[in-house]
C-alpha cells in the first residue's frame, strides 16, 4: 500500500471474503496483497490468510484475521455520499441483501458487522441549509427513516 495511514479492520477469519465483497460492490475499490501466516498463531494455523490489503472508494484498508476477541461496532463506520435514490438503493441493497442488517437514519451493517452510513448528498446539504426551519424539517424526517428516502428529504426541505 502506498499510504502511510491505513484503516485496519479486525475479522474472525473472513477478511478475504469481506475485501472481495467491498471490491465488487463499491467503485474505486480493489483487493491487493493477501498475506498468509508463516506459522501457527492463536486464531489460526500456518498458511491461513492473516491479512488482506484492499481499498474501499480509494481508502486504503487492511483486513486482519485476528480471531473472535474483538467485534465491529458503530463507533467506526464508512460514510458514503450517494448522488440519488438509485445509488442509495443500490448500495443499501448490496449491503443489507448480502446478510447485512438495517439500522436507523441511513445506517446499516454488512454481514461482517462493519457499519455503513449511506447518505444521499441532498441529506448532507439539508443539514447545512441556510433556513434553520428547513434543516430541522429535513433532520426530523431523516430521524424516522432506515434507508434514506431522497424524495421525502426534498419534500421536507420545501415545507
Amino acid at each position: 500500500m502506498a499510504s502511510k495511514n491505513t484503516i485496519c479492520l479486525w475479522f474472525n477469519g473472513d477478511a478475504e471474503d469481506a475485501a472481495r465483497f467491498y471490491a465488487q460492490t463499491f467503485p474505486d475499490s480493489q483487493v491487493g496483497a493477501i498475506r498468509r501466516a508463516p506459522g501457527d498463531y492463536p486464531a489460526g494455523k500456518e498458511g491461513d490468510v492473516i491479512t488482506v490489503e484492499f481499498t474501499v472508494y480509494g481508502i486504503p484498508c487492511v483486513g486482519l484475521n485476528g480471531g473472535p476477541e474483538f467485534r465491529h461496532s458503530e463507533a467506526f463506520s464508512f460514510q458514503v455520499e450517494t448522488e440519488d435514490q438509485a445509488e442509495t438503493d443500490q448500495l443499501w441493497d448490496a449491503i443489507v441483501g448480502n446478510g447485512g442488517q438495517e439500522s436507523q437514519c441511513g445506517w446499516c451493517k454488512d454481514r461482517w458487522g462493519v457499519s455503513w452510513q449511506i447518505s444521499p448528498r441532498v441529506l448532507n446539504e439539508a443539514m447545512d441549509h441556510p433556513d434553520p426551519a428547513a434543516a430541522k424539517r429535513a433532520f426530523e424526517t431523516m430521524m424516522t427513516m432506515r434507508r434514506i428516502d431522497v424524495a421525502a428529504i426534498e419534500k421536507a426541505l420545501k415545507g
